[in-house]
């Protein structure tokens, strides 16, 4: 039997606290997932939002930590409230609070969209 959905989350929440973000991309989400940031146009498919990644992380310096203070799992749908701490390539201390949720099938994300806000966000 396949994992089940706590699981499956567990395990994304897992990478992300490693730091194993590429992985993670690669292994819980869609070929067309669709991922958006608050009411911003939605990046579709992988390759792009693997490519979205990339310039985020490329604005990383030092990762300080990531904390999940909630989660929960429904019918193919799971959340998650989390605070990502890291010092931007610009030396500045960047403490992001958001809010993820995300649609699920066959045990991948194919759609997934992050509330912050955006005052807060590392440019």
């Amino acid at each position: 039997m396949s994992a089940t959905l706590p699981q499956r989350l567990q395990g994304l929440l897992t990478s992300i606290q490693q730091g194993k973000i590429m992985d993670a991309m690669n292994e819980f989400y869609d070929a067309d997932t669709v991922m958006q940031d608050n009411a911003n146009p939605p990046t579709k498919g992988l390759a792009a939002n693997i490519e979205r990644e990339k310039q985020f992380l490329n604005g990383v310096k030092e990762w300080k930590g990531f904390h999940v203070s909630a989660s929960g799992v429904g019918d193919d749908v799971t959340f998650y409230e989390s605070v990502m701490e890291f010092i931007a390539t610009n030396g500045q201390p960047v403490r992001l609070e958001q809010v993820s949720v995300a649609k699920w099938k066959n045990g991948k994300i194919v759609n997934e969209r992050f509330y912050y806000d955006t005052g807060k966000r590392a440019s």
